[in-house]
């Protein structure tokens, strides 16, 4: 192949942002895909094998476990269900909880069971569809998703805000330093990621909506002038950065669902001051907040830019709303790029 490659994958809840990247076209004229998410292909089948009455065998790898609610209606409607231990951890943590729920844990698939193959990154899926569009397999795969890591005992919210911590004050909030050619051994879901799409980078999702904003070149050249704060509003998750001099000053996670207009708002001027405390948000059933000692030199973080599928929440505040490369479904995928750019293009 003449031209190398990169297909590029943002995986929500609720959609896949897909691009394929060629390096010697302008990124408009780059091939996109905006797609149901994985999580979400494997929750309506389960949904349709529930109305069946058929039993259910859940195989696979670790990926998003956006279909939890119908794990469990599917155990409440008095209905068998399986699952290979690698598959299980999509769900839960804690697999003996997850048996005392109702879900059997089984190296084969029971006998009358139908096989649910659970993954993130499906690459018999992704030949097909590249075939049919036209497009050559790519020499080489990329992707981001939401990782709440692996921490069994513990709340999934706090450990996963932990590793935000850890990041603010080990990585100097440097954005390019979570994209990871080997994730940390707490993100599970992107190590198995980075399984299946043959060991490409990989990053969490918050961290490419960041990188996303700053291949917009206004957002960039602004955030060396003066502190942004930036929000991805997604359909599950949302977060805010400081961001000044492109690197990050603090970080805040709630529940999409959690939120309405006024509370985001109010929440998001609390922490641009800096007075915004990881309880306040975490009591609220959020993730946390938190933030290093603000510059006098970012000016408060006034300029608020907004990405997200959800990102129309805000749209009646003072906020700006970029479209890195074109395309602000593709945020987190541009976002990944600049990341290998930063990293100075080693996988």
């Amino acid at each position: 192949m003449s031209v190398r490659s990169t297909l590029v994958l943002d995986i929500g809840s609720g959609t896949q942002d897909v691009l394929y990247f060629l390096p010697d076209r302008e990124p408009e004229n780059c091939p996109k895909f905006v797609l149901p998410a994985p999580a979400r292909q494997v929750g309506a089948r389960i949904r349709r094998l529930t109305s069946e009455g058929r039993g259910i065998y859940l195989f696979g790898t670790n990926m998003g476990g956006g279909f939890h609610r119908d794990v469990m209606a599917h155990v409440k409607a008095g209905l068998p269900i399986a699952a290979h231990p690698e598959a299980a951890y999509s769900i839960a943590d804690d697999l003996t909880a997850l048996e005392a729920k109702g879900v059997t844990l089984a190296e084969t698939c029971p006998p009358g069971h139908v096989a649910v193959r659970l993954a993130d990154y499906d690459a018999g899926y992704w030949n097909a569809l590249l075939a049919a569009a036209g497009l050559e397999m790519p020499y080489e795969v990329m992707a981001c998703a939401q990782d709440h890591g692996f921490h069994p005992g513990q709340s999934n919210r706090m450990g996963r805000f932990a590793l935000w911590r850890r990041f603010l004050l080990e990585a100097e909030g440097r954005p390019e330093a979570l994209v990871y050619a080997h994730p940390p051994r707490e993100l599970t879901r992107l190590a198995a990621l980075q399984r299946s799409i043959g060991g490409g980078l990989v990053a969490d999702s918050g961290a490419a909506a960041v990188l996303g904003a700053l291949s917009d070149p206004e957002v960039a050249e602004r955030s060396r002038h003066e502190g942004l704060c930036l929000v991805n509003v997604g359909n599950s998750h949302t977060i805010a950065f400081l961001l000044f001099r492109e690197r990050m000053w603090g970080v805040y996670e709630h529940h999409t669902g959690l939120l309405d207009e006024a509370q985001l708002w109010s929440e998001l001027n609390a922490f641009r001051r800096g007075e915004l405390g990881f309880e306040a948000v975490f009591e609220g059933n959020g993730h946390g907040c938190m933030t290093l000692e603000l510059p006098a030199e970012a000016h408060g973080f006034l300029p608020t830019v907004v990405l997200g599928p959800r990102r129309t929440m805000l749209a009646h505040r003072p906020v700006l709303m970029p479209a890195p490369g074109g395309d602000m479904m593709l945020a987190g995928c541009f976002g990944l790029l600049k990341g290998r750019e930063l990293r100075g293009g080693a996988s």
